[in-house]
């Protein structure tokens, strides 16, 4: 299911990353990779705030959704 779908509060882990590969370079850059755990801080109309490792990132709607967990 896509990241859209978990719930403020929630620590998951990431299994897939769809998109063209610019899409997923730059995901993996901010720290979105396979197998690592993102917990999503608050959420509102489908944008996410997401603790990446030591980080916190924002993440838009259309984003969100090319992360699976």
């Amino acid at each position: 299911m896509p990241l859209t779908m978990a719930k403020a509060g929630e620590t998951v882990t990431i299994r897939k990353i769809t998109g063209r590969d610019e899409v997923r370079q730059h995901l993996a850059e901010l720290g979105f990779v396979v197998n690592a755990s993102v917990t999503v801080v608050s959420e509102l109309a489908g944008n996410l705030i997401l603790q990446v490792k030591d980080s916190r990132i924002a993440l838009d709607k259309t984003m969100a959704m090319r992360v699976m967990i």
